[in-house]
């Protein structure tokens, strides 16, 4: 059964933790600017905040897996916005350095825990942890529109006003989890009687589709602004509505791909996503005019965000014993991966044109699509069949046969 109120505010609690990932690109030129930052510097930063918090993700999933951390999430989310404020405060590049590191080791913090929360309040439904995966979303494109008034009206020594979404959240946080904490739960209700036994062959296949998302996704929307505006000629606002096409209709299909999941399986979910996103990479390869990009970035949006939030539910279902693991490597792997390679693309789109750039990613969502064809994983019928469901466990034999 899903706790509404309890996913409410996790998704709440996400979309101000992913704030703080969206507040860097727009806390950047703001740096540039007063503090006369090179780009060069102005990149360490970016990878302060990303590849540093993606690394560690991990390691604050097998912490999750082991203790029963439920304050974690109000404590990664208010460390991440600590960290923002304290960015602007000191001159130093490597204080603003450490500040940045610190807001992503806070949003590392957060994810694990949180999923594994988002999980058991969404009863193992992957259309609730869509809801979960889209407060992401929505915090990433907020970030700037938070961000740059109050850098423009106070500079960047304004950046303390910036924490103060994290302290009041966290804050509810902190005080809904002692009541619950206070409340007797039944052993089942704990969620600590494992469901089965760990698939880690079918999650190593399933780890391999997160990287090749990761840098196809990365990849798109890092190119597909400047290919617009090189390829048709057109204003930079046009580029920036093609980039805004692909991210919003991005909410859209991880909503759908929940939805899907829970009707279909989390598998096929899967593939008609990268089943999608094939035709719609070839589009804007190929486009004749900018309507046609812009439809072409409709399809490659819902299709690369279709399987975003169902792979961290298949892979949460892949190690029912580890669902903090779990959690921590798709979600982290989502950002890690792409950021690490998007440089290479734009190193071939110096040396060839962004259009061969952009072609150069034609083969990773083929490649998505045959590797999602090795996932044996859980599909819907395994949520009925669950505890979180209320369903029958059945024997091990009777469980297989479900999951395939």
């Amino acid at each position: 059964m899903v706790d509404r109120r309890g996913l409410g505010l996790l998704t709440v609690s996400h979309v101000v933790d992913d704030l703080y990932q969206g507040a860097v690109p727009a806390l950047l030129p703001f740096l540039v600017l007063e503090r006369g930052y090179s780009y060069a510097a102005a990149t360490g930063i970016t990878l302060a905040a990303t590849v540093l918090s993606s690394v560690v993700q991990p390691a604050f999933g097998v912490l999750a897996d082991r203790r029963p951390l439920t304050w974690l999430p109000a404590v990664g989310l208010l460390v991440a916005g600590v960290g923002i404020g304290l960015a602007g405060l000191g001159d130093s590049y490597w204080w603003t350095w450490a500040a940045v590191a610190l807001s992503g080791l806070g949003v590392a913090a957060y994810h694990p825990a949180a999923a594994r929360a988002a999980r058991a309040a969404a009863g193992a439904s992957a259309q609730g942890m869509s809801w979960f995966a889209v407060g992401g979303n929505a915090g990433l494109a907020l970030g700037p529109v938070v961000v740059t008034p109050v850098l423009l009206a106070y500079g960047v020594a304004g950046t303390p006003l910036l924490a103060l979404p994290a302290l009041v959240t966290a804050a509810v946080l902190l005080a809904l989890g002692r009541r619950a904490r206070a409340r007797p739960r039944s052993g089942s209700a704990s969620g600590r009687t494992p469901e089965r036994d760990d698939d880690w062959r079918s999650f190593g296949w399933l780890t391999g589709l997160v990287v090749i998302r990761s840098v196809l996704y990365f990849g798109v929307s890092s190119l597909v602004a400047l290919y617009v505006i090189d390829r048709f000629g057109v204003p930079a606002s046009a580029g920036s509505a093609a980039l805004a096409t692909f991210l919003a209709v991005g909410a859209v299909g991880t909503l759908a791909g929940g939805w899907l999941a829970d009707r279909w399986g989390r598998v096929p979910a899967i593939r008609l996503g990268y089943a999608v996103a094939v035709p719609g990479l070839v589009l804007l390869v190929v486009a004749p005019s900018w309507p046609v990009a812009f439809a072409a970035a409709v399809l490659l949006g819902v299709g690369l965000y279709l399987p975003f939030s169902v792979q961290t539910t298949l892979g949460q279902e892949l190690l029912p014993n580890r669902v903090g693991t779990a959690s921590g490597v798709t979600l982290g792997l989502a950002v890690s991966a792409g950021g690490a390679v998007t440089p290479l693309f734009g190193v071939l789109a110096d040396a060839h044109g962004l259009a061969w750039s952009l072609a150069a990613l034609l083969p990773l969502p083929l490649l998505a699509l045959l590797v999602s064809l090795r996932l044996p994983g859980p599909s819907a019928s395994a949520r009925a069949a669950s505890p979180a469901a209320g369903g029958p466990r059945g024997s091990p034999p009777e469980r297989a046969a479900r999951h395939r």
